[in-house]
């Protein structure tokens, strides 16, 4: 009979329970045991829930108390030296430390997973000694079938992916890292084996990227070595997020279950199975509801896939399963009570989920009248969103398709900008700036709760607004930041603050998905035609700038990072969201420089995290994804200086994308990553302005002035002095203020010494 399962589950609960009790623990308001107890109860509750609902297969170990990358490495002692660990279980005041830096150590870099917006914590393996420090897949195998009977599927990162998306070694060092992995991972296989565990879930996601002729033998060798060492137990070989490449030979490896995603790649793996088909002895994990998007599945064609997958793999032989983790989605769309029943009706979250899954699982095995109906019945919200006015907004769609035709060019090359910008702007050699916020105190949030609830007027709320902008215009001035901001105190998010302000845009109370370590996001849902409604940010701008003699930039987010940290709709390309995004941010950047500002930031953190992960889809997509930064920003005038912002990906290979964006400045994360982003730099050419961020935003520490200084050196090696600026690595909402303050000051101390160190350069 075909069986359902589920990836993972979202780790943070329905009201952020996860989020709630990390952040007691470190602010010292949880004891460990308790806290321990709190995340229990948490993990308990969700694997319960799983039950509940029906869902066959039920992962367990797909929890976490951070990342679960980091889970990985610390299980099998992967501990940077500057934590001082001296092995044996591996502490929470480490554990925490790697992902979040301490006093005396900085965190460990993080970087996106995949082409998604959930950020991971990098291995370092340089001086590692790996050894198995603790079974975590055991004792939550144990958990779930002592607490609730459940025979769970532990959770693991393959070998594979592991040693590709950690740091610390040379290529050439690639097999002798497989080494002396592989005995660790088969120790934990054979003690779950003992224990009678019946399915492994191995992820595998680097299979959907390209490979080497030795990746695949590597592949060959730790599937066998599993094979050999385990022999009764089942492993679910998973891959996600795109079609297999390789399909043959890694549907030979000796592996009892290949997981393929019939989402993101459907195209690829269907063709697969109908030239290669499936083999006879393995079962098909079947990844057919979208575990990163929230739109009901149109059950009816997700039953004819299936139907079609049985020409090549027996019902019996199927698990029916979401395409990726649901920890990508929202938990329930229960208590969303302020959306119209019309969105409300056409959406899934992972609770929804998996009831489509149980659903089509019945319908595969044991079809009926009473099953048909219930998919015919699934079709309905759908056809009546896409009818809506909303969707069907001409007047956008018109104008977007004049607009998307042309090539968006500024009036005068950068060069010729640049002389034309400074002659105005008179900023000295190595000019500071921040990237945007600044830090929310609890002031700050319970203000804009009070504004919401209707307990301040628009007036009151406006006028503390204009407080905070003050004390902040003062603390910079007084630090010695050149390019000042106004501080994004009435904005809760980046992207949620400009979907309320726009038309076609959706927000829910509960959809909170995590992005990083406790912090979570409540992507806006663009659900219809995107469309400028009025001014955004001109009137907090207009006024910040009215306190200062020093400029002050107007902050946007920009295009695709508004796309690709939303819930976009399935009914268009994502090519054309960007460009209605694009057209409606050109008025707000044209309402910006009416208004007297003359320095505007188009941040565009997350254009890398969209990046297809097939390497023929990748040009097509920075093709349009700098077309719509061009439309949103090419009409001003020359003197009007486009910045621009990015942090947390890889950039090494999509250099020459930044630049075509041609912004007349870039800020970029580089201290997280321990300056390796300036490689690229050493290697490729960049002929813009340009600020790599000297210090990490995300940890509590205050770095010093010598660690700055040493970023800014290693920097200016390969830029050009007359075109560096120094800034953070991002924005600063969610740090404190004595701790903003400090770095900010080091950093401008840091700057003098560079401005010392390089006075000649100002001349030249």
């Amino acid at each position: 009979m075909t069986k359902s399962s589920v990836l993972g589950y979202p780790r943070i609960g329905a009201d952020r329970e996860w989020k709630k009790a990390l952040e007691a623990f470190w602010a010292g308001k949880l004891e460990e045991s308790e806290f321990h107890a709190r995340l229990q109860e948490i993990r308990i509750d969700h694997l319960r829930k799983q039950q509940a609902k029906g869902i066959d297969i039920i992962p367990v170990n797909d929890f976490s108390y951070y990342d679960h990358i980091l889970d990985t490495a610390v299980m099998f002692g992967i501990i940077p030296k500057r934590f001082a660990y001296d092995g044996g279980s591996v502490p929470l005041s480490v554990y925490y430390g790697i992902a979040r830096g301490t006093k005396d150590a900085a965190a460990s870099e993080m970087t996106k997973w995949f082409n998604t917006n959930y950020h991971y914590i990098v291995p370092e393996l340089d001086g590692a000694s790996p050894t198995l420090t603790e079974n975590k897949p055991l004792l939550a195998y144990r958990e779930a079938k002592e607490k609730l009977g459940i025979e769970g599927k532990p959770v693991i990162v393959g070998p594979l992916t592991f040693l590709k998306l950690s740091k610390g070694y040379d290529k050439s060092e690639t097999d002798a890292w497989l080494d002396r992995l592989l005995p660790l991972y088969t120790q934990l296989l054979q003690e779950l084996a003992s224990e009678g565990v019946q399915w492994v879930q191995v992820d595998e996601p680097i299979l959907v990227t390209k490979l080497s002729d030795e990746d695949v033998q590597r592949l060959n060798k730790i599937y066998e070595t599993f094979a050999a060492a385990v022999p009764g137990l089942n492993i679910m070989l998973q891959t996600y997020f795109e079609s297999v490449e390789n399909y043959n030979d890694i549907v030979a490896l000796p592996v009892q279950g290949v997981g393929l995603d019939f989402v993101h790649g459907l195209s690829g793996n269907t063709q697969s199975i109908r030239t290669s088909g499936f083999p006879a002895d393995k079962v098909l994990g079947a990844g057919i509801i979208d575990g990163r998007g929230i739109w009901k599945a149109s059950l009816q064609a997700k039953l004819n896939l299936l139907n079609e997958l049985t020409e090549f793999v027996t019902p019996e032989r199927i698990i029916v399963q979401s395409s990726c983790s649901l920890l990508h989605v929202p938990v329930t769309t229960d208590r969303e009570a302020k959306l119209t029943s019309e969105l409300k009706n056409a959406l899934a979250f992972a609770d929804e989920k998996l009831e489509e899954i149980v659903l089509l699982t019945t319908a595969l095995s044991s079809p009926s009248a009473e099953i048909t109906a219930k998919i015919d019945e699934a079709e309905l919200p759908l056809q009546a969103l896409q009818q809506s006015e909303d969707r069907n907004r001409t007047a956008v769609q018109k104008a977007v398709a004049s607009i998307s035709v042309q090539q968006p060019e500024r009036s005068r090359p950068f060069a010729e900008r640049h002389e034309a910008q400074q002659a105005k702007w008179q900023l000295p050699l190595f000019p500071t700036t921040t990237i945007g916020s600044f830090p929310q105190s609890a002031e700050v949030r319970k203000a804009r709760q009070l504004w919401r609830k209707g307990e301040l007027n628009n007036e009151q709320y406006a006028a503390f607004i204009r407080e905070q902008i003050d004390i902040w215009i003062k603390i910079q001035e007084e630090i010695g930041i050149d390019v000042l901001v106004h501080g994004e105190f009435e904005r809760t998010d980046m992207v949620e603050f400009f979907g309320e302000k726009l038309a076609g845009f959706a927000f829910t109370q509960f959809g909170w998905v995590q992005s990083y370590g406790s912090r979570c996001v409540k992507p806006p849902i663009i659900f219809g035609d995107v469309a400028f409604t009025g001014e955004m940010t001109v009137e907090e701008t207009k006024y910040a700038q009215s306190q200062t003699e020093r400029p002050v930039k107007g902050m946007l987010t920009g295009p695709i990072t508004i796309m690709n940290w939303s819930f976009v709709r399935e009914d268009i390309a994502r090519e054309q969201i960007a460009y209605q995004l694009a057209y409606a941010l050109r008025q707000e950047v044209e309402a910006l420089e009416q208004a007297g500002i003359g320095m505007i930031q188009v941040d565009e953190p997350a254009v890398r995290e969209g990046l297809p992960l097939k390497e023929n889809e990748q040009a097509d997509y920075l093709a349009w994804a700098v077309k719509a930064f061009r439309i949103s920003t090419c009409t001003v005038h020359e003197t009007t200086q486009i910045h621009t912002h990015m942090c947390y990906c890889e950039f090494h290979d999509m250099i020459d994308s930044i630049e075509a964006m041609d912004a007349d400045v870039i800020s970029i994360e580089t201290s997280r990553s321990h300056g390796e982003l300036i490689h690229s730099f050493e290697e490729n050419t960049y002929e813009l302005g340009i600020g790599l961020g000297v210090y990490d935003i995300h940890s509590p520490r205050v770095p010093s002035v010598d660690e700055m200084s040493s970023m800014i050196e290693r920097a200016l090696r390969v830029l050009d002095p007359k075109l560096f600026w120094i800034n953070p690595d991002c924005g600063l909402k969610t740090r404190g203020q004595e701790e903003t303050v400090a770095s900010l000051r080091n950093m401008v101390d840091a700057t003098r010494i560079a401005r010392n160190n390089h006075a000649s350069a100002a001349v030249l």
